[in-house]
């Protein structure tokens, strides 16, 4: 029992010394971290196997029957949990689900021991009711959640006050074991306290991972290229005549056309780039107007858009010789004509 004690300690002073090294590191992406991240949740997991094999906490014995020495213990799973949520990985879902758990587990091991108030006993079973809508205030009245909230940060100053005030003196605290049994207990009421405000945001993490969409397999990625490439290279060799249906002609060698002007394989026609600038005016990626005004004006010439005479000439009524009858004749059917 001793040996076992005895590692036991030596595992969590390893631990200990771990976190520490993680809380004053600030890149927290860096692969280093999330490797001592590792390490330290491996050493916590140790010291929970020891604590079970070695029946340190008995469902049998109170609150008064633990050592001072081996409250500090009772903070195992609370240690697992918070560096859970600080894993940066891809299945983020299951990470923080195992660190909800370690958090329920903390509070029901100091519910067995009843070291829970009144107020946390009642939000424990608020969370397990519903993990994953749970909250430190839970009402719709905006007025009493803002209560509630301006209450519990009270509480929390309160206690990392008092914290301080303690550890400010640790040589005292380690000569007089009630001081010390003061500062455990003081140490385990805050890691309660903020055990509720993670299990609220944990809840709200796991209701917006819910609503995204699935992963796409590893490889979907590699695929949509794939046939993306694929698509591409048949777009870029469609209109040469060397394409893979030509070659799958087996006639891609010699001439095009014999002698006497038969073709030998196929072919493809073409217009002119003139004409291809023409017909891709005003579409889209269009160019600009391929054709000069002058042929502009031709065109519409031809179309009959363009009125020809115009000018002073054109208000001269023509001169009609009164003896030439026929021509008389001609003027008066034109006028009728028109009328």
């Amino acid at each position: 029992m001793a040996d076992d004690t005895r590692s036991l300690r030596t595992v969590y002073s390893d631990a200990e010394q771990q976190r520490k090294a993680i809380e004053s590191s600030f890149d927290s992406n860096s692969v280093t971290f999330q490797e001592n991240l590792t390490n330290a949740l491996r050493l916590y997991e140790q010291c929970i196997n020891i604590a079970s094999r070695i029946s340190l906490f008995s469902p049998n014995e109170t609150l008064e029957d633990i050592a001072s020495a081996d409250l500090q213990y009772l903070l195992l799973r609370y240690r697992v949990a918070e560096l859970c949520m600080r894993v940066n990985g891809q299945n983020r879902k299951a990470t923080i689900s195992r660190a909800q758990r370690s958090y329920e587990e903390y509070l029901k091991q100091l519910g067995r021991y009843e070291m829970l108030s009144k107020s946390n006993s009642d939000m424990l079973e608020l969370f397990q009711e519903s993990p994953n809508t749970f909250s430190t205030a839970a009402t719709t009245d905006p007025s009493m959640k803002r209560d509630i909230k301006i209450k519990r940060f009270k509480e929390e100053k309160a206690l990392r006050q008092k914290l301080e005030h303690t550890q400010n003196g640790p040589s005292l605290a380690e000569q007089d074991d009630d001081a010390y049994r003061e500062l455990q207990l003081t140490n385990i009421a805050y890691c309660t306290h903020q055990t509720f405000q993670s299990l609220e945001s944990i809840g709200l993490e796991l209701h917006i991972l819910s609503l995204a969409p699935p992963s796409p397999p590893p490889d979907a990625d590699t695929k949509v290229h794939d046939s993306r490439d694929r698509d591409r290279a048949r777009d870029l060799y469609a209109d040469r005549l060397d394409s893979r249906n030509h070659l799958s002609a087996g006639l891609t060698k010699g001439p095009l056309l014999d002698p006497a002007g038969k073709p030998l394989r196929p072919f493809t026609l073409t217009t002119s780039k003139r004409q291809d600038f023409r017909d891709g005016v005003f579409r889209p990626d269009h160019s600009l107007p391929t054709m000069s005004i002058d042929e502009y004006l031709e065109e519409e010439r031809k179309r009959g858009g363009m009125i020809e005479g115009g000018g002073e000439a054109s208000g001269n009524a023509p001169y009609v010789d009164e003896d030439d009858f026929e021509a008389a004749d001609r003027a008066t059917m034109k006028a009728r004509d028109w009328d």
